[in-house]
């Protein structure tokens, strides 16, 4: 699944610094920041269910650490263990700041984060990812900076489990090694820088424009074998051939047009709200792109309160989809599942187990307290389904579903901004995994 971080060390980092903007640093989280202080109404309510954390646990409610004097930069580095299904153990280091750039009643907490992580699947990462909110929240700017060594499996396109790799023309045998059983690894270099700049029309809308660059190179399929006229074929081979793609090596580089609106009461764990991303994508070869290209991302999140006593009882629903509007993109930059902004999706499988030019997730979560009087302790029961085309094996977008579901325990390790440790299990169809990370799925 995604590269999800437990941060073991997470309660000595709210030791050591105010806990002023729930964190995450992973190589798969997105970075969140604290809510601006209008946090009005669910923040009223969590006075009637008092919400307490491990710094409350361990300290009977009086942090040693905490400085209520307002600091306009605060910085803190601390060293990583982690786990994820698709990384294995996790070993680095990692750092987060927070900034204040304009008055703290009428500016959001500008925040980001970076990592450097090593796993024992002989991967390894450096990212960095910033929200930069400037005074009177007029401007934000966005960031989404990777250098990945990686190493993942692949799989057919679509979600139809059966469906075959296509033909590739001007070979006299093409053949599938079957000891694969439908699973082929691949090595690959991947950078990305991602920035958008976006301007605030009105306290729920921003709209503004990006500039988005992924590279590939280095690419290796561990199993594609070529004698002669023979081809032991892969997905990534013969979908990079069939479209004019060097399966080598490949650029996507394009602009964006973006629109956001978003009511939620915090953006680390909302308890209310709704938020609506639109993004439209132009990759033009004039901009770097290996071939012309354009897509379409959109998003959709709620966040519906059941109790007005204990806000920690919610349901949150979330969707996204990711459609090729025109031209090729290479393989790698096909949506795929857990390949969302926070790499978060589809619990219940393995990442990049699903892929597709056309691609659909939908997921429904119950969130709740369980420790009765600190509410440190929290739960939620999950449910998800991804549906994908393969257009080249005619698998249409709603032809195959995938679903999953499972269950999570929630840690609080930051009441202030509502940060959780996530620890969640997931079934899903022939497959299971336990995914763990700061913050919530979404």
């Amino acid at each position: 699944m995604t590269l999800r971080c437990l941060l073991l060390s997470a309660t000595l980092a709210l030791f050591l610094t105010p806990p002023v903007s729930g964190l995450g640093i992973s190589p798969g989280d997105t970075l969140s920041t604290a809510a601006s202080p209008q946090r009005n109404k669910s923040q009223k309510c969590d006075t009637c269910c008092p919400q307490k954390d491990l710094i409350d646990f361990f300290f009977k409610g009086n942090n040693p650490f905490y400085n209520k004097h307002e600091k306009r930069f605060r910085f803190f580095a601390i060293p990583l263990v982690a786990y994820d299904p698709a990384t294995s153990v996790q070993l680095g280091a990692g750092g987060s700041f927070s900034l204040q750039l304009g008055s703290a009643e009428n500016t959001k907490l500008s925040a980001g984060v970076a990592s450097v992580l090593y796993t024992l699947n002989q991967q390894f990462f450096i990212q960095y990812k910033g929200n930069i909110y400037f005074p009177n929240n007029k401007w934000l700017l966005q960031s989404d900076w990777r250098f990945y060594l990686f190493n993942l499996p692949t799989y057919t396109l679509g979600t139809n489990n059966q469906v075959a790799i296509p033909m590739v023309p001007g070979y006299k045998a093409v053949l599938i090694d079957p000891s694969l059983n439908g699973v082929y690894p691949m090595d690959y270099n991947w950078i990305r820088f991602y920035n958008v700049l976006s301007r605030r029309l009105t306290p729920s809308i921003n709209v503004g424009v990006g500039y988005h660059i992924d590279i590939h190179y280095n690419i290796t399929d561990d199993n594609l074998v070529i004698q002669n006229d023979t081809l032991y074929n892969t997905p990534h081979f013969a979908y990079s051939t069939l479209h004019g793609f060097n399966p080598g090596q490949y650029i996507t580089s394009g602009v964006s047009a973006n629109f956001v609106y978003d009511t939620r009461d915090d953006q680390v764990n909302a308890y209310r709200g709704i938020f609506v991303n639109v993004n439209y994508r132009y990759n033009p070869t004039w901009l770097g792109s290996s071939k012309n290209s354009s897509n379409l991302w959109t998003e959709f999140r709620a966040f519906i309160p059941l109790s007005r006593r204990c806000p920690r009882h919610l349901l949150a629903f979330w969707y996204y989809g990711s459609f090729l509007v025109s031209g090729d993109l290479p393989y790698l930059d096909l949506m795929s599942i857990s390949y969302d902004q926070m790499n978060s999706s589809g619990r219940g499988y393995a990442q990049g187990r699903y892929r597709g030019e056309d691609f659909m997730y939908g997921e429904m979560e119950y969130r709740f307290p369980i420790s009765p009087h600190t509410h440190i302790l929290g739960g939620v029961i999950f449910t998800n389904v991804t549906t994908a085309s393969n257009r080249d094996m005619k698998v249409p977008l709603f032809g195959y579903f995938q679903p999953a579901a499972g269950v999570g325990l929630r840690i609080m390790v930051g009441k202030h901004d509502r940060t959780n440790i996530a620890i969640d299990f997931g079934i899903g169809n022939m497959s299971k995994g336990l995914y763990v990370q700061t913050q919530e799925v979404f």
